[in-house]
């Protein structure tokens, strides 16, 4: 019999379901999760503290398979999950709907200007004029870290007439995604840069002064990566002094945002506040159902879908 430890919050959607051979051990915190997972086979211990949950899955020293609804291990240790042998499966395609259309939302907020008009509201003022009149028709979007979510973005980008082109480790011209030694000469090509790609030490500030510095003055950066893939004190250079036109960032270095932080001030910053992936009703249930197909592969010995390279940290 496989011990599993799972967080009590997604109990009611695995309770009678789970499959023969594996015996589940509810936590209520992190300090039960942490006394449980010594001995436990596998483990699912997702949580918004990400050094109580590095923390916890150090001391499960004897896990075969590790679930999270992360689609990125920034929070965990890759390293010694790689060591121990450790099968990990992440949370890709749970979040890529949601995050994908506050993308896109991000954009259209950019080209139109909106916080000022719901500014405007909250004054009961009643605007003559757009605050911004950008049209995303006929623009040109370069989306870095074209997988689920990257794609899901271009083909919403694609409906509203924007040229998209991908970046992937791997070149597919005929698919209109470049390499990744083949993007950064042609920053300057585009209207919307928008970064998607994971976390991993290869990604961190990926996005950097030089980078920023090649777009053009009228485009926008948009960030629902993560905040280190920006050289985010080049970003707030260029913005203050409006060497681009604007940023949606949904996320930020640190998180939370402390309040004093710059780009709080900036005008033509939105910042949404990782809200993104959370930005939906499916997220348990998408993730509930994922754990449970899995669980009935691991305990038949069948691959496990999502499984991560730890080499590559996606």
């Amino acid at each position: 019999m496989a011990k599993a430890v799972i967080s009590a919050m997604i109990r009611p959607l695995l309770e009678g379901q789970l499959p023969d051979g594996i015996e589940p051990v509810w936590f209520m915190s992190a300090d039960e999760a942490k006394a449980e997972i010594a001995d436990a086979e596998i483990a699912w211990v997702d949580m918004n503290d990400p050094l109580a949950m590095k923390d916890i899955v150090l001391a499960g020293e004897n896990l075969k398979w590790l679930s999270t609804i992360y689609a990125g291990l920034d929070h965990f240790p890759v390293k010694e999950l790689a060591e121990r042998g450790t099968i990990v499966t992440n949370g890709v395609g749970i979040n890529t709907i949601a995050v994908a259309e506050y993308a896109v939302m991000g954009m259209l907020s950019l080209a139109k200007g909106y916080p000022n008009v719901v500014r405007a509201a909250d004054k009961r003022e009643w605007l003559t004029a757009s605050p911004g009149v950008v049209e995303l028709y006929e623009t040109k979007a370069l989306i870095i870290g074209y997988g689920a979510i990257g794609r899901a973005i271009g083909e919403r980008l694609s409906g509203f007439g924007v040229e998209v082109t991908g970046v992937a480790r791997t070149a597919r011209p005929d698919q209109g995604i470049l390499g990744a030694d083949d993007w950064q000469a042609r920053i300057g090509d585009y209207d919307w840069i928008v970064l998607a790609m994971p976390s991993t030490a290869e990604t961190s500030s990926l996005f950097g002064a030089e980078q920023i510095a090649a777009m053009k003055l009228e485009a926008f950066l948009v960030n629902i990566a993560r905040g280190d893939c920006v050289d985010q004190d080049a970003l707030i250079e260029a913005l203050t002094a409006k060497r681009l036109a604007g940023a949606f960032l949904d996320v930020t270095s640190p998180e939370p945002l402390p309040k004093d932080h710059a780009l709080w001030s900036l005008p033509n910053v939105q910042l949404s506040m990782h809200l993104s992936g959370r930005a939906q009703q499916k997220m348990f249930p998408r993730s509930a159902a994922l754990f449970l197909r899995n669980a009935a592969a691991y305990v038949t010995g069948k691959p496990l879908e999502n499984q991560v390279d730890l080499t590559l940290g996606y």
